[in-house]
């Protein structure tokens, strides 16, 4: 079975909104107000809460530690459990792509550093969680990505061999994950980094969804 795995914030969805609101909610609730803007740290949100965290407490000013991070994120996942895609939308052509992929056998999964639960709920609220055979999360394994061992479950539980998969996503660290499992990885540009992760060197830019099922095709034959 050839599979195409897909990280989801930042690749599959665009969730920045989402993400920053549920750390300036903490931020609020501490009295310092909002500390971070989705136009302007979206590469940190998509790096996932503790990041949007420690550059929230660096802003704030003062001494802070790991201890401070580590309290405020149940609270930070609480907050975006109850707005999990207020203005989370999938990326254009994303659905269509999904579904083409489908269409001519390819088993899809998802690989993300995002809780199972989470994500789960979002992809649900974006009507495609029925399009994946499978789903990963931060804690669905002891260990999680850039770790190889969630994509090869990923790739194993959506029925299909790592020989015959690549990784989507769009960051340094799906980056690293694709080299751990040996299989190719796309990188989106359109993600908060944009045209930056041209610098990571990956194996393929994906510019538009529209082309994906090609490279697909060519890929994994």
């Amino acid at each position: 079975m050839r599979t195409v795995v897909f990280d989801l914030d930042g690749t599959l969805a665009d969730t920045v909104a989402d993400l920053i609101a549920s750390a300036n909610a903490c931020f609020r609730a501490l009295g310092h107000g909002d500390r971070l803007h989705p136009d302007a740290d979206g590469a940190v949100a998509v790096r996932g809460a503790r990041a949007m965290l420690r550059l929230g407490f660096e802003r704030v000013g003062g001494a802070w530690s790991e201890a401070d991070v580590n309290g405020q994120y149940p609270l930070l996942l609480d907050y975006y459990g109850q707005a999990v895609a207020v203005h989370s939308r999938l990326y254009p052509g994303a659905a269509d792509a999904l579904r083409c992929l489908k269409a001519e056998g390819f088993a899809l999964a998802i690989c993300t550093n995002k809780p199972e639960g989470l994500a789960r709920a979002l992809l649900t609220d974006l009507k495609v969680l029925d399009l994946f055979d499978a789903l990963i999360g931060a804690d669905t394994l002891p260990v999680r990505k850039p770790h190889a061992d969630p994509y090869r479950e990923a790739v194993r539980r959506a029925g299909g061999e790592v020989e015959r998969s690549f990784l989507v996503g769009d960051t340094e660290t799906d980056l690293l994950t694709a080299a751990a499992a040996h299989v190719p990885c796309l990188l989106v540009t359109f993600g908060p980094a944009g045209s930056t992760v041209e610098d990571l060197r990956p194996d393929h830019l994906l510019h538009d969804y529209a082309d994906l099922p090609d490279l697909a095709r060519r890929l994994l034959g």
